[in-house]
């Protein structure tokens, strides 16, 4: 296939700022209530015991729009009535940020063994007696929620391995009964039918929102970056708002450049280093990857080929990737692309052609080898094609796009304006300057789209097709 990438120099474009939308209505989260409800008929549960920390909390914000501060929470669904909420001592003071609180709809108790060590514990009742007055009893059909489920291939019964703390897991096979206790993270977190791999207009516009603050950040950090700055420095320009982050800020450089996830630890940026950093708030993960340098003659000898034996294949390949990001496209499709086009023993790409990202950073993947798990209307699809070798060391464009169908792209054309028309200028950016040919569903959220500098000294100069 004949070199069909190549390096422009432009002005980086301006799709402006994204004001924070409002908290999803009480309507909406009744009705993830009632979908829960609904899947667990279906799954045949009596209650879904939903676990929160302050690492593992998507789950429980996705239905109640709390989210854990300190402590561990617990939610606890039946088939009917209001949901209890289980919470320690200084979560008790932030359960007004759920609409169902709020309006009556979700009740509360105090469980002070979530509090931290040694904090007051003497007015809370056993857990296995908060669970037993929610009927959690003989015969009950318990589902845990928590961050993972397994496969038999991966544990050797992997309905029944639960990764909540033992002493909430070993409560409830008590009351209910061994074999009765079960795994239901996927109900949430399957990439087929979870309920958060299809996301409503409200959440595509939050994180729409948390796009535009990564990226926006990115470029930044990118435009501002000096000889001599210490990573400190560097993150220091992406301006962090305070917005809540889906993981640690990495920056590899450096003594540090073969630690993929290290973060800032007073590195010096050099002229002549590979570089990688990203930033990620709730639904969005930003990551850029190249060198500190102005062009190729910056590069180590062995490197300076690295437009055209590495990031630029990279590059087209990842304009095809893109357009087949339609709805209806079996992830194995997407998969193969990769493998094929760069094979691993030159780009080294090992984890997931691309995932479904939400509140958490990696929801789950539709993309894998072999999957026939269908692109649908709803996913909100996060651009992480991670590639890596030792002499070229990496390059990315990682940002989030929503696969969004008629129907609801007209949603978010009407309730959410300013997003949509964001949305369209940078698909029309991507397909008439870049050079990108892409689905009318793909609705890129990112401020920088397919903006791809090879070197951080000259950020202007970037890939187009």
């Amino acid at each position: 296939m004949p070199t069909q990438h190549r390096l422009i120099e432009i002005d980086w474009p301006k799709f402006g700022d994204a004001s924070i939308p409002p908290v999803a209505e009480l309507s909406e989260f009744e009705a993830r209530l009632a979908a829960t409800r609904t899947a667990m008929d279906r799954d045949g549960f009596s209650h879904l015991v939903v676990y929160g920390d302050r690492e593992h909390f998507a789950n429980l914000t996705y239905l109640t729009h709390f989210d854990p501060r300190f402590e561990e929470a617990v939610l606890i669904i039946q088939s009917e009535g209001h949901p209890l909420l289980v919470v320690g001592n200084e979560c008790e003071g932030y359960l007004g940020i759920s609409p169902l609180y709020v309006a009556g709809k979700l009740r509360h108790e105090r469980f002070q063994p979530f509090s931290l060590l040694n904090q007051p514990r003497q007015s809370s009742r056993l857990i296995q007696e908060i669970f037993a007055a929610e009927r959690i009893q003989a015969g009950a059909r318990v589902g845990c929620v928590g961050w993972k489920y397994f496969g038999d291939s991966e544990v050797g019964n992997g309905r029944h391995a639960i990764e909540l703390p033992a002493y909430l897991v070993d409560s409830l096979r008590h009351l209910a009964g061994w074999d009765n206790v079960s795994n239901a993270t996927a109900l949430f977190m399957n990439p087929r039918d979870g309920l958060r791999a299809r996301c409503s207009a409200a959440e595509i516009a939050y994180f729409e929102y948390t796009n535009v603050l990564a990226s926006e950040g990115m470029k930044r950090m990118l435009f501002g970056l000096r000889e001599g700055m210490s990573d400190y420095e560097v993150i220091q320009l992406a301006q962090w708002n305070g917005e809540a982050l889906s993981c640690h800020i990495t920056f590899s450089t450096g003594a540090r450049s073969h630690l993929g996830l290290s973060g800032p630890s007073g590195q010096r940026i050099q002229r002549g280093q590979s570089l990688s950093t990203n930033l990620a708030y709730w639904g969005s993960n930003c990551c850029r990857a190249g060198w500190v340098a102005a062009s190729a003659g910056d590069l180590p000898t062995a490197a300076q080929d690295y437009v055209t034996a590495f990031a630029g294949p990279y590059f087209e390949v990842m304009r095809d990737w893109l357009q087949m990001l339609r709805i209806g496209t079996p992830g194995h499709k997407l998969a193969d692309l990769i493998t094929t086009r760069l094979p691993f023993d030159k780009f080294g790409i090992f984890l997931n052609p691309g995932h479904l990202i939400h509140l958490d950073e990696w929801l789950s993947s539709p993309i894998y080898a072999g999957s026939e798990d269908l692109i649908q209307s709803g996913m909100v699809m996060q651009i992480d094609v991670i590639p890596s070798a030792p002499i070229y060391t990496s390059t990315r464009m990682e940002d989030g796009v929503v696969i969004a169908d008629a129907a609801l792209r007209q949603e978010i054309a009407e309730r959410f304006p300013d997003c949509f028309s964001r949305c369209r200028a940078r698909r029309h950016f991507m397909q008439n300057t870049l050079g990108f040919n892409l689905p009318d569903e793909l609705l890129p959220l990112s401020n920088i789209p397919g903006l791809v500098p090879p070197f951080f000294l000259s950020p202007q100069k970037v890939f187009a097709l």
